[in-house]
């Protein structure tokens, strides 16, 4: 072989496997999908405060590899704006197909920065063949990411509700409500405590008590008015206000993450503790970290609950394996091991009855643990407010309490 003919060989591969890693996927044709995703490295950032779920999405990436011969990255982030700033610098500055993100957990404000700022590759989450097993036709939240249409931009992996959890040998009966445990708290000094804002736990708590104390509700689900957030979160402040010198540490210092909480509820530092995950507490026993005695709870009135989605930035350059890839995620198999307390403990966005016989008894003959609450004892869900009020309660907790 000639120098030349090497030269011009090797030239002919090299455009090749650029134009097979960026060349834009059609999702309806989902074999070709298969196909160019072969080979390609997808880089996923997620979020990676809980160990469970950086090792479920460890699993996952192995199967990704060995089933469609995509290789996944976890790029753990301690807050997903990160992110979300990067694609943004990306599209200022001309990237348009040599991006750091292929694949982005995501919902909520985040997703609202993205699809205002045309960050997103899609449609293309309906296309997912598994897409058919959430039954989004009758169950719109597959659909709406905290009041915004998805449109197609995101596909769903997971789902969210916020539960407490509580050592019932010294908790026999938890605080019902939000009113209820501040005068728990009042009574029991130093036993609950909750996130810093803006951890998604902790401002999820925010939202959780302005909920169940705001006399207008739906107001909340309306993109924010900035003449109304005073009078319409003056009950949260109030209330935090009485709680915060009852908490752990007299509201000093508040835990950095969940999984910070859930340690010290191990510790008997406190008795009452939050999650979003329902399985955490059965989780957390099985692991060894909390007393069997723990149960846990949803308020009265109902908990917030979201779906948790993946979307893929306008300039991936490995956007047919971030859609292989979120398949996966969607799969029964995939579902289903996410679902086993002891592996992740999380609650699937699957449809049963878009499930056979013998899969629906899969789910059904897993041990979800003493800790656990039925969907029937889960309760009512509590819709997310509008993104907006994310980031305004969020600011205004910081500039009342963050300097404490």
């Amino acid at each position: 072989m000639t120098r030349l003919l090497y030269s011009w060989l090797v030239s002919l591969f090299c455009f090749l496997s650029i134009n097979a890693y960026s060349d834009t996927p059609d999702p309806e044709n989902w074999q070709q999908v298969v196909v160019s995703a072969r080979g390609q490295t997808v880089y996923f950032d997620a979020w990676a405060g809980d160990p469970q779920i950086n090792r479920f999405i460890a699993w996952a990436a192995e199967q990704s590899q060995a089933r469609f011969g995509v290789e996944v990255v976890h790029v753990k982030l301690s807050d997903t704006a990160e992110a979300v700033s990067r694609i943004l610098a990306e599209k200022l500055a001309g990237n348009t197909d040599a991006g750091t993100v292929d694949l982005l957990w995501v919902n909520g404000e985040n997703f609202a920065t993205l699809k205002q700022n045309a960050l997103l590759f899609g449609p293309w989450a309906e296309q997912l063949p598994n897409f058919s097993l959430v039954d989004a036709d009758n169950r719109p939240e597959m659909r709406e990411d905290f009041t915004i249409p998805v449109e197609g931009l995101e596909s769903p992996w997971t789902r969210s509700q916020l539960i407490y959890y509580y050592d019932s040998e010294f908790l026999p009966s938890p605080p019902p409500n939000a009113q209820a445990l501040l005068a728990w708290a009042q009574e029991n000094p130093g036993q609950f405590t909750y996130p810093r804002p803006p951890v998604f736990l902790g401002s999820t708590f925010l939202k959780q008590v302005l909920l169940e104390l705001v006399e207008d509700r739906e107001a909340l689900y309306r993109p924010l008015v900035a003449e109304e957030f005073a009078s319409i979160t003056a009950p949260l402040w109030s209330y935090l206000d009485q709680l915060h010198p009852v908490l752990l540490r007299a509201g000093r210092s508040f835990p950095s993450s969940g999984t910070q909480m859930r340690r010290m509820m191990g510790d008997g530092e406190i008795s009452l503790a939050l999650s979003l995950s329902p399985a955490e507490a059965s989780a957390g026993i099985a692991a060894g970290e909390l007393p069997d005695t723990v149960r846990s709870y949803v308020p009265s009135s109902g908990s917030i609950g979201n779906v948790s989605f993946l979307a893929v930035p306008f300039n991936a350059p490995a956007k047919a394996g971030a859609m292989v890839f979120a398949n996966f995620l969607l799969s029964v198999e995939a579902q289903l091991q996410a679902y086993r307390p002891e592996v992740m403990g999380s609650t699937t966005v699957l449809s049963m009855e878009q499930l056979n016989a013998q899969e629906r008894a899969a789910f059904a003959n897993v041990d979800a643990g003493p800790a656990t609450l039925s969907a029937e004892a889960l309760g009512k869900t509590l819709q997310e407010p509008h993104p907006d009020w994310v980031g305004a309660l969020e600011r205004e907790w910081v500039e009342r309490y963050g300097a404490r």
